[in-house]
């Protein structure tokens, strides 16, 4: 009987243990959110306001570290080599679902490698220009791009990003003949530009509205198909002539690959609530972004349909395949 009793008091422990929500599962602390770009750039600045809202929820300690490199993939190989305990995060712009499509061989499986967790923010790119340039509009841009052909440069903040591909596409349906020239995140980027070592630049909002509200150089349209609510004088590409023109840029959590476990239902449910917060909108909205409303297994389809997405844009591009 005694027995018995020992076998029975097994099995309910081991039913309880089966049933217990994801919600008790301990997560480590600190939690290390890994962004794959320098300080500063507009991927850095939201992760630090997603760190600071997800520990809050949690209840640990959530820190940013910076892996910057090969545009974004020593930052994204790092945590897809990582555990699947939560201890280890991504946040990676739209070059995370570019990158199979830009890199010959990547060092990790974008999809089978990594579990997104929510999309945390959409943003529209914007072209802006140095203070000093002659152009006051999209239209004279253009016209000057077509009498200098192949000698204005524009600015990125890496190949085969998003901001890139906004350049990209503005080449082609403008019909205008502009170098590209790539740098390892949007801070550099935007210092050249204001140092003036390049004329033009396609970057995100959080990163060009503090220098344009400083005077530090001129905004000439948006990428996106209606006004940015921030920059409400500011045309959009669409406005300025070039009819269809919209390019978006999203930014994505991610974890190492978690197959559904606890840890990934947690962080899920957490970021659904974080995702939700008015003081979060707010802040996103001050920085040009909009909160993302993708969490799960929602985010998950919609990372494998911009995979297929970009890669028809880059070869379209005609943009070539780096080693």
């Amino acid at each position: 009987m005694k027995t018995f009793s020992a076998r029975l008091a097994g099995a309910m422990m081991a039913i309880v243990a089966a049933l217990a929500p994801a919600q008790a599962q301990r997560l480590p602390d600190p939690i290390k959110i890994i962004v794959p770009f320098p300080a500063g750039g507009t991927t850095d600045i939201l992760a630090r306001h997603i760190a600071k809202h997800l520990g809050d929820k949690l209840g640990v300690q959530t820190v940013v570290e910076n892996r910057a490199g090969a545009s974004g993939t020593i930052g994204s190989d790092f945590v897809a080599k990582a555990p699947a305990d939560g201890s280890v995060l991504l946040l990676a712009a739209t070059h995370h679902v570019i990158n199979p499509s830009l890199f010959r061989k990547l060092p990790y499986d974008t999809v089978k490698a990594f579990s997104p967790i929510a999309q945390v923010a959409t943003a529209p790119n914007a072209l802006v220009v140095t203070k000093d340039f002659p152009a006051k509009s999209v239209a004279e841009l253009i016209e000057i791009a077509k009498q200098q052909p192949g000698k204005l440069s524009f600015g990125s903040t890496g190949i085969g990003g998003a901001n890139h591909l906004s350049g990209e596409l503005f080449k082609q349906m403008a019909g205008v003949d502009i170098v590209h020239i790539p740098y390892k995140g949007a801070a550099p980027a935007m210092n050249d530009l204001i140092g003036g070592h390049i004329p033009i630049l396609f970057d995100s909002l959080p990163t060009v509205i503090p220098a344009a509200q400083g005077g530090l150089l001129r905004v000439l349209a948006v990428t996106s198909r209606e006004r940015a609510p921030t920059l409400p004088d500011v045309p959009t590409l669409d406005e300025a002539g070039l009819k269809g023109f919209e390019s978006l840029g999203w930014f994505g959590l991610y974890m190492p690959q978690a197959n559904g476990n606890a840890v990934y239902q947690q962080l899920t449910a957490a970021m659904t609530d974080v995702l939700a917060s008015p003081e979060l909108a707010e802040k996103f909205s001050a920085q040009g972004v909009q909160v993302g409303k993708l969490t799960g297994e929602s985010f998950g389809k919609f990372v494998e349909s911009e995979i297929a997405r970009w890669g028809a844009v880059v070869r379209a591009a005609n943009v070539p395949q780096q080693d």
